[in-house]
């Protein structure tokens, strides 16, 4: 399955409404969720790493077990196949380290999760909008 969005998110009440988000306003994306940092290794860097050439976003949370989203984030962009697809990190984290750290690595965007449904709607709304649709892709 070849995807335009890779979703990778440990809270599932999260996952649902960003993705929900997503669709309302690009329903011709296609879209990947992955529970946590480990499973995005795999995803980006095992058997299945063909699909990633396809990827326009990658969303990413910082705070999840196994493997967190600052060594996600670091993977991806030391890769010299994929450093190119834009990462957004997507987390509840306003703290001033996470944010140096993840922009030091080389994150494209840092947004920090409104905690309303509303909000969060909206903001997901918008960064589909513009990474989907506004934004040039490096081609591959």
């Amino acid at each position: 399955m070849n995807a335009d969005i890779l979703l990778v998110e440990d809270n599932p009440t999260d996952a649902e409404l960003i993705i929900r988000a997503l669709k309302k306003n690009n329903a011709g994306s296609r879209i990947i969720h992955l529970a946590n940092g480990a499973e995005a290794m795999t995803f980006l860097f095992g058997e299945q790493q063909s699909e990633t050439r396809h990827l326009k976003v990658i969303l990413l949370d910082l705070k999840m077990p196994k493997v967190d989203g600052f060594e996600v984030l670091q993977r991806i962009k030391t890769d010299p196949v994929i450093k190119h697809i834009p990462v957004i990190v997507l987390t509840s984290s306003a703290e001033d380290p996470d944010i140096k750290k993840c922009y030091q690595i080389g994150v494209s965007s840092y947004v920090v999760k409104p905690v309303d449904f509303e909000t969060l709607n909206k903001v997901v709304m918008q960064i589909g909008v513009y990474w989907l649709m506004v934004n040039q892709p490096l081609l591959r």
